[in-house]
């Protein structure tokens, strides 16, 4: 069995995440959506990711959530072997500049989106950071053109970098 690439949504707010799931919902025949509405449950998520030898490529994460924070579940991400590879966007209105410097030095943020966001924006950062996860994880981004940034990955599959015998 292939590995499957996860997009793992974390926020409280049952309309936010609903509004989230909906804007990227364009990836899904290709990346598999999880939700979750606290840190904890994203933990649990991401353990049974792993545990059955499947990748998370893209986290977006509000920062203000009931018990551990958004900033802090993505510094604990970035600790781990496993969940370092993974792209981490903070979605927040609440996230002060002190959480949001935190989250770029110690989880390797790769964007900041301010809510309330543009569903363009948030398409196009979640395209360009999963294409940015399988160039740098997957042996074979064909199957991805369709709906990643198909020049960059057919330069990367031009160049011979990803293609492998497997």
């Amino acid at each position: 069995m292939k590995p499957k690439i996860y997009i793992l949504v974390v926020e409280d707010e049952p309309e936010v995440l609903d509004s989230i799931v909906r804007d990227i919902a364009e990836f899904e025949e290709y990346f598999e959506i999880e939700m979750a509405d606290t840190a904890e449950e994203a933990e649990q998520i991401i353990q049974e990711i792993l545990d059955n030898e499947h990748m998370i490529g893209l986290i977006l994460c509000d920062h203000v959530l009931p018990g551990k924070n958004g900033v802090d579940l993505l510094i604990e991400m970035q600790k781990s072997e496993h969940t370092k590879p993974t792209k981490k966007v903070l979605i927040t209105g609440q996230a002060g500049l002190e959480e949001t410097v935190k989250a770029v030095n110690e989880a390797n943020l790769k964007h900041y989106i301010a809510k309330p966001w543009e569903k363009k924006e948030l398409v196009n950062i979640t395209r360009t950071l999963l294409t940015d996860f399988v160039i740098e994880s997957v042996k074979d981004p064909l199957k991805y053109m369709q709906v990643l940034d198909a020049q960059r990955l057919a330069e990367e599959i031009r160049t011979g970098r990803h293609i492998t015998d497997s």
